[in-house]
């Protein structure tokens, strides 16, 4: 195209519209601050980014973090009885305004408290159009960070993501051939087969490996993780995880597939998190949402907990041995907590859930829920409550009886003065779907019409379910919807204050 064609094209389509000021003051003394921007027709969300007396660089989010999602009196609101300002505090924020579908930034901007305080509008400096702030959206500052002593009020939205796009410099992609430490058949990695967005929702889907790599590959090939750049770095060298050599009885992962967390850009402790997901149907096939802390304050798992908001199973006919249904029509809730492995509590911390016959959680979305108060942690399926954990005034190490159990071990929690440790401390959102492993699915579980096809025993395991393929592959009907019957999929996560 003729340069100065596309230049004129590029400005037309930058100057299709512009961001009005925004107006910037104070409600009272005490530093309540005030943003307001003037509503006109086609506006449909505003969103405001900003920090005190820190620069905020292009569209980073800030301090605070909030989404307008209606006008009040023409204008569209946010107040923050929260922050505390003083006379000579600088402002720094940017704007985000949703118009006629498209997104318009105003960036760069500041404002600075004088006494009397003033109300001032600012001229855009920076005006480009970009996806929804409710895409992505994260706040640097959330409760129980110890980057502030500001904290946002109950209720205050702190982390959204609608899908608008693949922000990953959200969601960073893990890769690794070691799975979550469950011997799991498949390996992760960042590929647009396995992880993507389309119509505001995630997908996150297993693939065959000898789909890409042939099936040679399995048997004879080197998985090499270890990368090169930033971007593509091995991030879990644990259980051989970024690099395997295929042999005939020891196959290179069979399956190709994604997870996806938030450790370097969103963590929380306490709030209240929603996430709105279908899970995959597919036999073998193992989905996840669920929270690992960020810093191992406690130790090594399980002494600093782990969070699971939901996993499934996605075999349409498994069964226990009583015949309880433990396929895609059950999900469960589960926290992991204990000294030590192998001692963990998380029996006395899980809660499943059927659905009626001939429902499965593959058919539709459903919102998981999770409130987690200093106080304990309340798991919610479609806003029904399923799980409510208080340990108690003495804690976790009471709750599990492990001095009863195991006299004489240490408790890693017992110098914290909070009664939900290992719960009292930062944990970061991880989303994934792994395939088989010898754990999850266990030997005594019946699956109809065909038998689960390894042991959890077997030095072969992974070679042994993928000589079943042609028992398991037509569950997951990957001619069907561009497979995507197998994928999760994921409409929004939100994480509020509590």
């Amino acid at each position: 195209m003729n340069r100065l064609i596309l230049l004129t094209i590029l400005v037309s389509y930058a100057c299709a519209y512009e961001v009005a000021p925004t107006e910037v003051s104070l409600l009272s003394d005490g530093g309540v601050i005030k943003f307001a921007h003037p509503d006109e027709p086609g506006i449909t969300l505003v969103a405001y980014h900003y920090s005190v007396n820190k620069v905020i660089k292009n569209v980073a989010a800030g301090q605070y973090n909030y989404d307008v999602r209606s006008p009040t009196d023409g204008y569209w609101v946010h107040e923050n009885p929260s922050v505390s300002l003083k006379e000579g505090d600088i402002v720094y924020y940017w704007v985000h305004v949703m118009y006629n579908g498209q997104g318009y930034n105003n960036l760069d901007q500041q404002w600075k408290v004088t006494t009397p305080a003033t109300t001032t509008a600012q001229s855009p400096t920076t005006t480009t159009a970009s996806p929804s702030t409710s895409h992505g959206t994260t706040a640097t500052t959330t409760q129980g960070s110890t980057s502030s002593t500001v904290q946002p009020v109950a209720g205050t939205l702190i982390f959204e993501d609608t899908f608008d796009a693949f922000d990953l410099d959200v969601w960073e992609h893990e890769i690794t051939a070691g799975g979550g430490g469950n011997w799991e058949f498949q390996y992760y990695t960042n590929n647009r087969s396995n992880s993507y967005v389309r119509d505001n929702t995630l997908y996150i889907k297993p693939t065959l490996t000898a789909d890409k790599e042939g099936e040679g590959f399995l048997t004879s090939g080197t998985l090499n993780l270890w990368g090169a750049s930033p971007a593509d770095l091995c991030t879990g060298n644990n259980w051989y995880g970024c690099q395997r050599s295929g042999s005939y009885n020891n196959i290179i992962n069979p399956i190709q597939s994604a997870r996806l967390r938030t450790v370097n850009t969103f963590a929380f402790k306490y709030g209240k998190i929603e996430i709105e997901a279908q899970m995959p149907k597919g036999d073998w096939i193992w989905p996840a949402i669920w929270l690992l802390p960020k810093r191992n304050a406690y130790g090594q798992w399980p002494a600093s907990g782990e969070i699971d908001l939901v996993e499934c199973r996605g075999n349409l006919n498994l069964a226990t041995e009583d015949g309880t249904q433990v396929g895609v029509n059950q999900m469960g809730s589960t926290m992991h907590w204990g000294p030590y492995w192998p001692l963990n509590g998380w029996q006395q911390t899980h809660a499943s859930v059927n659905l009626p016959d001939g429902k499965t959680f593959a058919d539709g979305f459903h919102k998981y829920g999770l409130e987690w108060t200093s106080e304990g942690l309340k798991f919610y399926l479609d806003d029904e409550l399923i799980l409510d954990v208080d340990p108690g005034t003495n804690g976790f190490w009471d709750y599990g009886a492990f001095d009863n159990t195991h006299p004489g071990i240490d408790n890693p929690w017992a110098n914290s003065p909070n009664k939900l440790a290992p719960f009292d401390q930062e944990f970061y959102i991880i989303m994934n779907v792994a395939v088989g492993g010898t754990g999850y699915f266990s030997d005594s579980f019946t699956n109809t019409p065909k038998a689960k096809p390894w042991l959890n025993t077997s030095p072969t395991a992974a070679k042994d379910f993928y000589d079943a393929k042609a028992d398991w592959y037509p569950t997951w009907n990957p001619d069907t919807n561009n497979g995507e019957d197998a994928a999760m999929k994921i409409k929004s996560v939100r994480v509020y204050t509590v």
